[in-house]
């Protein structure tokens, strides 16, 4: 137990020192903490997966939940609001052209046949909030971008999620009903979206309150938690619903309640501290989150590695045209733009979905699972080279060949550390 303790708190020491070897050598530290954990885990078999029991999905999911609430909290409606229609175009995109590839690859390489190839493609189909996130604020990218990109990985979370369970309702049930399936996202997301502003404004009129009592800093993150609970209960998103919250805490006017009569009009916004707060819980669980996924990477097959290679190579390259498209005629950077487009990370949700269709019985259900184990570690990788390469001028000029003109024109480097 002692040696346990002492391993925590040695780790928490390097997450902070990572950050600052991100900060000054683009090394992801994100990237470092998944390394430690598959050397601790599959290659030396220090620790596994099953060691942790139940807690080790709970608290990746716990991470997951905070992750996405601190990221609403550094959201603004008004840039929101000009990033929609970008965001809608790469998240959409993005969504389909990851999935056509990553299907097209299993059928062609691995000899899946079509169910099993497009339950692989829409597991991956999305970018990891977990790793997005952390790397978006790191960055340092202008607002707009890191709204865009903080969107785009909340919201294909949830694409991913409905898509396989309509997927695997059609092995259950022989079929699915494609209005069906649009009315599950839009509710998913809509009504996900109401109960976060709902949620965020009671508890907004009732913080003032809620602080007369002892110790309630964190009192706001387990709200966080009772309404992602809440949505996921109901059958909506608990993600979309956590960061819709977040974003409400940070953003209402209490102007807006004044044609309420009779309603205590006194809103106890979030302090400082309380954000400071969130962001070091933030940083604390996603040390764990990565270290666990580390350790929970499977090799089972050497080729897996080949496939999910080439899987991504083509994924990036294809989200490298789609920015080009989707960002020309808007006012991103050509640095933005690069990174933007390197910004393709798979993680907790490709991972916790990758065992689902074993569970249900799916013709090479563990072959989908281990691609997707696989596909995750190099989707991260990847993403952690591309970025440490942008600052060698070649590589930037490479990308700006491939992105054409953006404006306004490319960030000095003063700016990009």
């Amino acid at each position: 137990m002692s040696t346990i303790i002492l391993i925590i708190g040695l780790m928490i020491f390097v997450s902070h020192f990572l950050a600052v070897l991100f900060r000054r050598t683009n090394i992801p530290d994100v990237l470092v903490l998944m390394v430690i954990g598959l050397v601790a885990g599959p290659l030396l078999g220090w620790v596994s997966a099953a060691d942790f029991g139940k807690v080790g999905p709970v608290i990746a999911t716990i991470a997951l939940v905070v992750i996405l609430f601190e990221s609403g909290t550094s959201l603004r409606l008004d840039v929101m609001g000009k990033s929609l229609g970008t965001t809608g175009k790469l998240t959409f995109g993005c969504f389909i052209a990851t999935g056509v590839i990553v299907t097209v690859v299993a059928m062609a390489a691995l000899d899946m046949p079509v169910l099993p190839a497009l339950l692989l493609g829409t597991i991956l189909a999305g970018t990891s909030s977990a790793v997005v996130i952390p790397m978006v604020e790191s960055l340092r990218l202008q607002e707009g971008t890191a709204t865009v990109l903080v969107l785009e990985s909340a919201l294909t979370d949830v694409l991913c999620i409905v898509a396989v369970f309509s997927l695997l309702h059609v092995v259950s049930e022989g079929g699915v009903d494609a209005g069906k399936l649009v009315g599950s996202v839009l509710s998913a997301l809509i009504f996900a979206a109401v109960i976060g502003i709902l949620g965020g404004i009671g508890w907004l009129l009732i913080l003032g309150k809620v602080r007369d009592f002892p110790n309630t800093i964190s009192t706001t993150i387990a709200y966080a938690f009772l309404i992602y609970g809440l949505s996921e209960v109901l059958g909506f998103s608990g993600a979309i619903a956590a960061m819709t919250l977040g974003l409400t805490l940070t953003n209402f006017n209490p102007r807006w309640l004044k044609q309420f009569k009779g309603l205590d009009r006194k809103i106890e916004a979030l302090t400082p501290m309380d954000i400071a707060f969130y962001r070091e819980t933030v940083f604390l669980l996603k040390t764990y989150f990565f270290v666990y996924l580390g350790i929970s990477i499977q090799f089972s097959d050497s080729i897996l590695v080949l496939v999910a290679l080439g899987m991504m190579v083509l994924v990036f390259l294809t989200r490298i045209v789609l920015a080009r498209f989707v960002f020309a005629a808007e006012s991103f950077s050509r640095r933005d733009s690069a990174l933007a487009s390197m910004l393709a990370p798979k993680g907790l949700a490709a991972a916790v979905l990758a065992g689902l269709p074993l569970q249900y019985g799916v013709a090479q259900g563990a072959l989908i699972r281990d691609t997707a184990y696989m596909v995750v570690l190099v989707s991260i990788s990847l993403c952690a080279v591309l970025i440490m390469s942008y600052s060698a001028r070649p590589v930037r000029t490479l990308y700006g060949l491939m992105l054409g003109k953006q404006k306004p024109p490319d960030m000095p480097a003063s700016e990009q550390a």
